[in-house]
């Protein structure tokens, strides 16, 4: 959020945002901008009871929004009682969209950045596991909990449609941002997060 942040974003909004984290998406971005503004999406009763209760706490600046991001149109309206989508903003889909087929996946994201401003941002990541048994593992969650695609790098690429990538474009999360790690000394791993941030033109 910082990166996005530098190049002049005010406003974040935190699709599937999750329990909240420390440093949270508004804390990250008003490191930078003190004023931005970020809204936080999420459908689980225990999350927006957290948010709104430890995050938005009467915070102008903060909007939080009970909804299924399946849903677009919904969510958007709810967004924009707080974020103006006319304007240039950040969409964050973080560990969302292993929750939907490659197909699904690219439609969402679609629907989504249709209706950012031109020179908006758009930051994706999934989780990816290359370990022999990967399949297995996510069958099993899928079957107890929901179902989870294990995406190849070559499907995640495609999440993003015509949209222009920001170098170094889709890659492990730890290489994202050059000059953070050397590529050389990162320590191999079963698997990984892949990660990349387009910027929409128009």
């Amino acid at each position: 959020m910082t990166w996005a942040a530098d190049q002049g974003i005010t406003q974040f909004i935190d699709l599937g945002c999750g329990m909240p984290t420390t440093p949270n998406t508004h804390e990250s971005a008003r490191a930078v901008i003190p004023d931005a503004k970020v809204a936080y999406v999420d459908n689980d009763p225990v999350v927006l009871s957290h948010l709104n209760a430890l995050i938005a706490k009467g915070d102008p600046g903060i909007t939080v929004v009970d909804g299924d991001v399946r849903e677009p149109a919904t969510i958007l309206g709810g967004v924009a009682s707080g974020i103006d989508l006319t304007q240039p903003a950040c969409l964050i889909m973080g560990y969302l969209l292993h929750f939907f087929s490659p197909q699904a996946a690219r439609d969402l994201v679609a629907s989504y950045a249709a209706a950012l401003a031109p020179g908006s941002y758009l930051v994706i990541s999934v989780i990816r596991a290359d370990r022999e048994d990967a399949d297995e593992s996510f069958g099993g969650y899928s079957k107890s909990v929901a179902t989870v695609y294990n995406h190849s790098p070559a499907d995640f690429a495609t999440f993003f449609g015509p949209l222009q990538l920001v170098a170094p474009g889709a890659v492990d999360a730890r290489l994202w941002r050059p000059g953070w790690e050397d590529a050389a000394s990162l320590r191999k791993r079963d698997g990984h997060v892949m990660a990349a941030v387009a910027r929409v033109t128009g």
